[in-house]
């Protein structure tokens, strides 16, 4: 049972209307506002969730009888251009510090006004083939959803709205 798989990559990119250093900071500190609170993978109800912008740092969901649920581990900081967490959930969508997946968000200039975000989830290998294809189905489909609702929240608060 040595067998090595190899489970494709998870690519998706999507343009912002915010500068650089405004969309890395609605990414990373600004996620409780823009992701959905039904997405965790912690104790419900979910009061916040949350990133803590530093190398180490973990992505939090707090529920609101105050419990912490971690859901990834931030092993590349560097601001305003990549990050690159853990992903610590599993196929069956609970938390797991024995999952490995990772998942590495570029920030690329498209001009003064403009970024263009690519994120990567891979190493679902890492979970063994049954489990690691369940999970890379999962965020195929839905990390589109969630990058465009970051998106439309980059550009609002740099509107002001």
């Amino acid at each position: 049972m040595n067998e090595q798989i190899a489970l494709a990559p998870v690519r998706k990119t999507i343009r912002v209307e915010a500068p650089i250093d405004h969309a890395f900071d609605v990414f990373t500190a600004g996620l409780t506002r823009w992701w959905p609170y039904n997405f965790g993978v912690g104790k419900k109800p979910i009061e916040k969730v949350l990133m803590e912008p530093r190398l180490g740092g973990r992505w939090l969901e707090i529920a609101d009888d105050g419990t912490e649920t971690s859901v990834a581990t931030i092993i590349v900081w560097e601001p305003p251009h990549r990050l690159v967490m853990l992903w610590q959930v599993n196929a069956q969508w609970k938390p797991d510090t024995t999952m490995r997946s990772e998942v590495d968000v570029r920030f690329i200039v498209e001009g003064p006004d403009a970024t263009v975000v690519e994120l990567l989830h891979h190493k679902f290998e890492t979970m063994g083939a049954e489990a690691g294809a369940s999970l890379r189905k999962d965020v195929d489909g839905g990390w589109p959803g969630l990058l465009d609702r970051f998106a439309k929240e980059a550009a609002e608060a740099r509107r002001g709205g």
